[in-house]
């Protein structure tokens, strides 16, 4: 059998690690705010102007050292220094790096281990839905009554902004950072990740960015809303410096992360681990990072097209220097409707797993639920243009990309039927993560059905501006992809932590955030069909009832995410022991040992059929 690093490690703690003992998540921040305050230094006596301490090169340059000091200071180029310099990790420092009987610490370093990383990126995801969260807070309290209260308009535009970019970052990393890190090598029978360096570096990548966007409050805010409008990006602050900077550094880490697993699952593969054995949420995790390459890169290149206005005075959008914004429009959407889908089809593969373990039955139509997803990624590259059908741009375009939005409505309504078909006349197990499930199925229904309504220009034409949009997108993001994370959360929490998600809070959890999803996004629908504009920070009081409504459902909301966040915390400190297998079901990550070992198998695994046969004697891997 091969020499592996678990086999050959003695009991003993690893002797390596050399600088890497002394840097953590601390020493990262330490480092990047020096080298962010070098930055600022010397870019300020190279581009002063004045009494103006931040200009745009300023920014540029201090929110470059506060990357490239974090990552030193996380510990992300001391091996490949050490390569430079032909002294490459030992044994020992291997096993240091991949957090070998460190305990919890090594949740807060450079870990190469991925499981450490899958639970690094759950604090992250959890990290990323707090900030979000209260901003939400922010927004719905200012919108409680008619009037402005809190904050001003450009205020109030801030944190529309950041509230959305943070929303969608975490939803992004929610299902396939935590369970594409921890659970699909397991599942494919890899032993971790195909390139472990590249898998840490893209989780601290992500968190560096992470902070660079939430300081974007703290230097100016960004007015020009979600979507950086191209026509007055020119005329904002130096916060769209800082956030243009996060959307480069933030597509790096998606890129790296893509990379690295779709190569593990097509060259990793354990022996008889065939394409059609394949568990449905590999499926979805691969599929879901070939779309984020093609996707984000454009995002990349619209905020570096910014940066480039703003630093060296090139016009790509600037109209007095021949730029023009239907490119930032274009760029941006041709992310923005394929970045829906990269949050969602990881949510969907993972609802697929838990329905077929719960309803104790194949997947229902395997191969279509595959074909369902790579349609709907095909077709998400050809939509991009109806997020502009009340701009003006290219309007003998309208009706073409009508068809291709209605017909994107088939792949999404076959992911509810092969949901349905593998429950229906299931003997349904209804535990926690069946619960969230069947809130995901409700809300999904409600969210793609009013998508259709906006495919339509007419409809479009009357409803884009308002609260019906917002209401909209919010039930597939919140009602339905933050159903299924939290779903997919409770149903493999137990191989994280060897215990149960508390199911009495879960489920209190569940009521209150459920109730409180149909009111908030409920009113909205109100509001935006009596014509309620987005984006304002006060409104006519016509609108004053269902927007007290929709306030008080965002707090009940709340009070439900905070009931999950004490499940989480107790459940992980002293829950109901589950065992290794507790839902009985049939998949490699369910068959090793909870706490899964070093390296996952003692042997590597042969598969002989797929993961989907229930009701039949099980023929173990």
């Amino acid at each position: 059998m091969t020499t592996t690093l678990e086999h050959t490690a003695t009991s003993a703690e690893p002797r390596g690690g050399g600088l890497a003992r002394h840097q953590n998540f601390g020493t990262a921040i330490v480092a990047g705010v020096i080298l962010a305050w070098v930055g600022w230094f010397v870019a300020r006596h190279l581009f002063w102007s004045g009494s103006d301490n931040w200009s745009d090169q300023v920014a540029t340059m201090t929110a470059t050292g506060w990357m490239i000091g974090f990552w030193i200071g996380i510990g992300a180029f001391n091996a490949p220094f050490r390569w430079l310099v032909g002294n490459d990790n030992s044994r020992d420092e291997d096993l240091y790096y991949a957090g070998y009987k460190q305990g919890r610490a090594r949740y807060w370093k450079y870990t190469t281990d991925h499981k450490v990383v899958g639970v690094q990126y759950i604090i992250l995801t959890m990290s990323l839905l707090a900030v979000g969260g209260i901003l939400a807070m922010a927004i719905r309290t200012e919108l409680i009554v008619p009037g402005t209260h809190f904050v001003n308009q450009q205020v109030y535009n801030s944190f529309i902004a950041i509230h959305g970019m943070v929303m969608i970052l975490a939803l992004i990393v929610a299902v396939a950072g935590p369970w594409g890190n921890f659970v699909m090598p397991i599942m494919v029978g890899a032993r971790d990740m195909a390139f472990p360096r590249l898998n840490a570096l893209s989780l601290w990548t992500l968190v560096s960015a992470a902070f660079l966007l939430v300081t974007v409050l703290a230097v100016g805010g960004l007015p020009v809303g979600w979507v950086v409008l191209g026509t007055i990006s020119d005329q904002a602050g130096v916060g769209m410096d800082f956030f243009a900077m996060t959307i480069v550094v933030f597509t790096v880490s998606t890129t790296v992360a893509s990379i690295n697993l779709i190569t593990t699952v097509i060259t990793m593969r354990t022996k008889g681990m065939t394409l059609d054995r394949l568990p449905i949420f590999v499926w979805g995790t691969m599929i879901t990072a070939v779309l984020a390459l093609y996707a984000f890169p454009f995002f990349f290149v619209a905020e570096l097209n910014q940066i480039l206005d703003r630093t060296v005075s090139t016009s790509f959008y600037v109209a007095s220097g021949g730029g023009t914004s239907w490119l930032q429009a274009n760029l941006f959407w041709l992310m923005g409707h394929p970045e829906v889908y990269v949050i969602l089809i990881p949510a969907v593969a993972a609802l697929f797993e838990i329905s077929s373990v719960m309803a104790r039955k194949p997947l229902f139509s395997y191969k279509t639920a595959i074909g369902a997803m790579v349609a709907l990624s095909g077709l998400s590259a050809l939509v991009w243009a109806h997020h502009m059908f009340t701009s003006g741009w290219a309007p003998t375009l309208g009706g073409p990309f009508m068809v291709t939005t209605e017909v994107i409505s088939i792949p999404t309504g076959i992911f509810f039927l092969v949901l349905v078909g593998t429950l229906w006349r299931g003997n349904v197990w209804m535990r926690l993560p069946t619960l969230w499930m069947f809130g995901f199925i409700f809300n999904f229904i409600v969210g793609g059905v009013t998508g259709i309504y906006l495919s339509d220009i007419p409809l479009d034409e009357q409803l884009h501006g308002t609260m019906f949009v917002t209401a909209h997108f919010h039930y597939i993001f919140v009602g339905s992809v933050l159903f299924g994370a939290i779903a997919a959360l409770a149903f493999w929490f137990p191989k994280v932590t060897g215990r149960f998600l508390d199911e009495r809070l879960g489920r209190y959890s569940f009521w209150l955030v459920f109730i409180g999803v149909q009111l908030t996004f409920g009113a909205m629908f109100l509001s935006g069909l009596k014509g309620m504009p987005r984006r304002d920070a006060s409104y006519s009081l016509a609108f004053e009832h269902t927007n007290f409504i929709s306030t008080i459902g965002a707090y009940i909301i709340m009070a439900g995410m905070l009931i999950l966040l004490g499940a989480i915390i107790t459940s992980w400190r002293k829950g109901e022991p589950s065992g290794p297998n507790p839902w009985h079901a049939n998949s490699l990550e369910w068959q090793v040992p909870t706490p899964v070992p070093l390296e996952n198998f003692l042997e590597d695994p042969v598969i002989t059929q797929d993961p989907y046969h229930y009701g039949e004697e099980l023929v173990r891997p």
